[in-house]
């Protein structure tokens, strides 16, 4: 009798894998598809993606303009309601937890709860974002939503980053007098008359 256990393919109906390099009997001929020496013939030989045998690439070659907001954006770790139903009724829910849990991983900017699905048990959550329709869900469930603080570093005003010069010491006052140069003229001798 058939069972799931010992299934097999009918006869024939598979091929077997095709050896490579066993000489021209194999259907590949001598060189096994890879053509005549050269780098890609040798075992390991591959070339990256984008290489052109030294010149200048495409990707350099081409003028790089305008702002792009990728390296500002920000990604969440998305959670669902229906997720967070194996916690027991009264627990906190925050980032620690889901990461405990396998629920969220890796690195990100916060945590986002979205409405998918159905809260069973009253849970007190912390996110960092929540969508209205999981709000609403977590809130009839006899829950509590808590949005998370971010600690943002309070920028010093300008005078407490650059200190004040210190004043010197009180020291005795400078006269105001100006010396004068006085240019010394070569005295002329008197030549007699005649």
């Amino acid at each position: 009798m058939i069972r799931l256990h010992n299934l097999r393919p009918r006869p024939g109906s598979r091929h077997r894998v095709k050896r490579l390099g066993i000489g021209e009997s194999s259907g590949h001929g001598k060189t096994s598809g890879k053509g005549h020496k050269g780098q890609k013939a040798r075992s390991g030989g591959s070339i990256r993606l984008g290489f052109e045998g030294g010149q200048m690439p495409l990707i350099r070659r081409l003028p790089k303009r305008g702002f792009n907001n990728a390296a500002f954006h920000k990604t969440y770790a998305v959670v669902n309601l229906d997720d967070l139903n194996r916690f027991d009724a009264g627990t906190t829910v925050n980032e620690q937890l889901l990461r405990d849990s396998k629920l969220i991983r890796g690195n990100f900017f916060g945590v986002k709860i979205l409405g998918s699905g159905d809260l069973k048990r009253g849970l007190t959550i912390e996110a960092d974002k929540v969508s209205a329709s999981a709000r609403e869900k977590i809130e009839k469930a006899g829950g509590t939503v808590t949005m998370r603080e971010r600690q943002v570093p309070a920028a010093q005003p300008a005078a407490a980053q650059a200190p004040e010069p210190e004043e010197p010491a009180a020291s005795a006052p400078k006269s105001s007098t100006k010396k004068v140069a006085t240019k010394k003229t070569a005295s002329k001798k008197s030549k007699p008359k005649k």
